[in-house]
């Protein structure tokens, strides 16, 4: 698995007009809690390479506009860190702070 950054908010249409899962996770690089799961996340985008969803990551300082952008579009409020699985312009699932897990998150696609 790949992390794909968000960088613009028409990437957030894409993923909003796409009919396959993904996963997005909102990261703050200014908070303790957002570094240690993102350091969870990508030990565990490690141990599952054959899993074929896309994972995104958005800075929800550097790029506050696609971060907002997710919230209202997927209708979630915003939280950080966050993760997200969006299906047909659905939120399905989404998790925040000490709950996000990458392996439960995968569960609940299979």
């Amino acid at each position: 698995m790949n992390w794909i950054t968000i960088s613009s908010e028409e990437e957030v249409q894409n993923i909003y007009n796409s009919g396959e899962y993904s996963i997005i996770y909102k990261h703050s690089p200014r908070c303790m809690t957002s570094l240690m799961a993102y350091r969870q996340l990508k030990s565990d985008v490690n141990s599952v390479p054959n899993v074929q969803v896309p994972v995104y990551i958005v800075d929800v300082i550097a790029n506050r506009k696609e971060s907002q952008s997710i919230a209202s579009t997927f209708q979630v409020e915003h939280e950080s860190p966050q993760l997200l699985i969006v299906k047909n312009g659905e939120c399905l699932y989404d998790s925040s702070h000490e709950d996000i897990s990458l392996h439960q998150t995968l569960e609940y696609i299979r």
